[in-house]
């Protein structure tokens, strides 16, 4: 992995789903993580484009489930065919692959803790935390970079 030394600009984090993403951004200073949104996937690069431009982001953290082996599985996959194609619409934009296997179970098990709330959902009972999951992985990444 490859950690950048570009300092200037937010990072934004997205954790790509297949129905939905979700988004975290840095302050200005790449000090602070926080949630930003949860978005649809469709017309991804259409948000993409309105938040690099509105937003002042220089570098785009996108998280790669890779499986608890380590693997690029399905899932992972899917995520960096995803990604090919982004670098190809922005090309200006620096993008960034980051582990993400098991953050949103931690963010999850984090919110269980605390008494988050659960939605019922198609019969199974999920959580909407994908946002919370890219702001964890922000956080981490941030971290890394600073060397804590």
């Amino acid at each position: 992995m490859q950690l950048s030394s570009n300092a200037s600009g937010r990072i934004v984090a997205l954790d790509l789903g297949e129905v939905r993403i979700g988004v975290a951004i840095s302050d200005e200073g790449r000090v602070i993580s926080r949630p930003l949104e949860i978005v649809p996937s469709a017309g991804l690069e259409m948000y993409l484009e309105a938040l690099l431009r509105d937003q002042g982001v220089a570098e785009v953290l996108v998280g790669v489930p890779k499986t608890l082996g380590g693997d690029i599985g399905f899932q992972a996959r899917r995520v960096l065919d995803k990604l090919h194609d982004l670098k190809d619409v922005f090309p200006g934009v620096e993008f960034v692959e980051w582990d993400e296997r098991l953050t949103t179970r931690i963010v999850s098990t984090g919110r269980a803790a605390k008494g988050g709330r659960r939605k019922e959902r198609g019969g199974k009972t999920s959580e909407r935390v994908d946002h919370l999951a890219a702001a964890q992985m922000l956080r981490e990444y941030l971290e890394r970079r600073r060397g804590i």
